[in-house]
């Protein structure tokens, strides 16, 4: 099955070289195909290529046809080839579009990113907006990977990739002898999805240190399998506590990390994971869209809490119920105090749009993507 997905390559690419990151499977290769014609291409996963261009980078050149983007398929297998495209693109004027599914080995190879010479995008899971015949309760189940969606039998598909993937190719980048940890982190990070981090938690939790869990937080956030959400401080009425939340990339590889069975409507999982799916959207459409709005969450130390704001302009609570009532606004209406944010929202399951007294507007979750992907709420 082919989607239409939001990131347009050939539009970047009219501007300058680009690195394209994005986790495994996420369909990077596929979308270069679907999207660029006048291409070369070298996929370094090739025995073949890799071994030619390792011995003789200068072969780009020698081999360049005019006029034509030269795409190096899983850049970071070969980092020290990037000399190279750095010298290309400042005297040939050569444009590059490198793909890769981490940012971490090219730096620890010793190369940078060609300094400023190309720019980055990232490619995630498939969004609602790229699924035409959308299936909340499958996506809430199995996530947005292509190949896991698309599948008759998705559970095998993520046991396949978790398999494949995140056990042998991150713990790899992990640089550690101690898998064992690794894998309990990683099914502890899953359990602990959209939870403020406690790294002496998590520390005892794998019997290693607080800083060894730092350094396996920022290789899932380096490959793109997670990212932290900051916490707001701006609030002067209420002290906001300062401890950042975690997510990882896709709902169905945090499910069976967590080995979640199938999620239920109206329980306390069918909540969390519907949170973590919005704020995926919203951290797609920011990054497709080339918007500079950062995302936060906002806490006070009494606990009152906001789930997402984007800069000083949106703030959201996201709720699974079928309808919004008064006790799920206490969060809002207390960061509304602060008269910080221009605009308050609930996303919930609730039939119609409606606007509360005091300004409030609870949003049909499909009615907020909408108007989100059609770039109508910043």
């Amino acid at each position: 099955m082919t989607y239409k997905r939001v990131l347009n390559i050939p539009e970047l690419l009219k501007r300058k070289s680009f690195f394209l990151f994005g986790p495994r499977s996420t369909g990077k290769t596929t979308l270069v195909h679907q999207q660029l014609s006048n291409v070369m291409i070298y996929d370094l996963l090739r025995a073949k290529t890799y071994s030619r261009l390792l011995k003789n980078p200068e072969l780009i050149e020698q081999e360049y046809i005019e006029g034509k983007t030269v795409v190096i398929d899983e850049i970071q297998k070969l980092p020290a080839i990037l000399d190279e495209v750095h010298r290309l693109i400042e005297k040939r004027g050569i444009t590059f579009l490198l793909t890769g599914s981490s940012a971490r080995k090219i730096k620890h190879g010793g190369a940078n990113l060609l300094a400023g010479r190309a720019w980055s995008a990232s490619l995630f899971a498939l969004t609602y907006q790229e699924i035409d015949d959308f299936n909340l309760d499958r996506y809430l189940n199995y996530g947005g990977l292509p190949q896991v969606y698309t599948s008759e039998y998705p559970e095998e598909e993520l046991i396949s990739y978790v398999g494949t993937y995140l056990q042998e190719e991150i713990k790899a980048e992990a640089v550690t002898r101690n898998i064992q940890a690794f894998a309990e982190f990683l099914e502890i990070v899953a359990l602990s999805n959209g939870c403020e981090l406690n790294y002496q938690s998590f520390a005892d939790d794998c019997r290693v240190s607080p800083n060894t869990i730092k350094n396996y937080l920022q290789i899932l956030e380096d490959t793109l399998l997670g990212f932290p959400l900051r916490a707001y401080k701006k609030t002067k009425k209420r002290k906001a506590i300062s401890r950042s939340k975690f997510y990882l990339f896709d709902i169905g590889v945090t499910n069976y990390l967590a080995r979640r069975s199938r999620i239920k409507s109206r329980s306390k999982e069918y909540g969390d994971v519907f949170e973590h799916f919005i704020m995926l959207e919203v951290r797609a459409y920011l990054s497709y869209l080339r918007k500079r709005s950062p995302m936060y969450y906002w806490r006070s130390t009494s606990g009152t809490e906001v789930d997402l704001i984007l800069d000083d302009q949106l703030a959201i609570e996201i709720k699974s119920t079928e309808f919004v009532q008064s006790r799920h606004l206490k969060g809002l209406r207390a960061l509304k105090e602060e008269g910080l944010i221009s605009r308050y929202m609930v996303v919930s399951h609730d039939e119609r749009k409606r606007i509360t007294d005091d300004g409030i507007e609870i949003m049909p979750w499909e009615l907020f993507l909408r108007n989100l992907w059609e770039d109508k709420l910043l």
